[in-house]
């Protein structure tokens, strides 16, 4: 059966906005530390969001590689481009990557539609 992404999108959006009901101080501290991320310097956000992704396949975090895929999307990356975030997350993360890689892949195809 194929997942829906965005519906497990919304459930995380939700189950987050009740943890930051629930533990405010450190979510807001974590969401300064996601815009200051977000913000850079000399990369273009697509690019940071493309990293992120990329890591949240390594760390095998669903949620992350859900919410940093549409993120990209958002951000205008392209099918290309995300198969390349996925091709260096495979590399550094091996077999296990590669199934994650997929969900991305979908996930993007359905944000992306």
């Amino acid at each position: 059966m194929a997942k829906d992404y965005q519906e497990i999108s919304d459930a995380q959006d939700k189950r987050a906005a009740e943890l930051f009901r629930a533990a405010p101080d450190i979510m807001r501290g974590h969401r300064n530390v996601t815009q200051a991320a977000q913000s850079p310097k000399a990369l273009d956000v697509k690019t940071t969001e493309l990293m992120a992704l990329a890591i949240a396949i390594v760390q095998r975090c669903e949620g992350c590689l859900i919410f940093h895929t549409k993120q990209s999307v958002t951000h205008g990356a392209t099918r290309e481009e995300l198969c390349d975030a996925i091709a260096v997350a495979v590399e550094m993360g091996g077999g296990p990557a590669t199934v994650y890689g997929a969900d991305a892949l979908a996930a993007f195809d359905t944000f992306s539609a």
